[in-house]
């Protein structure tokens, strides 16, 4: 890994490092958990909004398709 540096407020670069320090975490690895939950809460959105904008026949097709993908894998054992 290559490392850099970013500017940040001095106010912010603290709160960061205390923020790392009470979960035993280094900055770098703080600010990489914190880019991780904003993408995972962005692609959260995304998939919410496509559900909203989907159709009421997409929706009971997927539905369909779920109740038999889960009565497939209970008859099966691999649940």
């Amino acid at each position: 890994m290559t490392a850099t540096t970013i500017k940040v407020d001095t106010a912010l670069r603290d709160r960061l490092k205390a923020q790392a320090a009470s979960e035993g975490l280094s900055l770098g690895e703080h600010i990489e958990r914190l880019v991780q939950r904003e993408e995972r809460r962005l692609r959260m959105a995304r998939l919410r909004a496509e559900i909203a904008a989907a159709s009421p026949d997409a929706l009971a097709s997927y539905a369909r398709e779920t109740a038999e993908l889960d009565a497939a894998l209970a008859s099966s054992g691999l649940e």
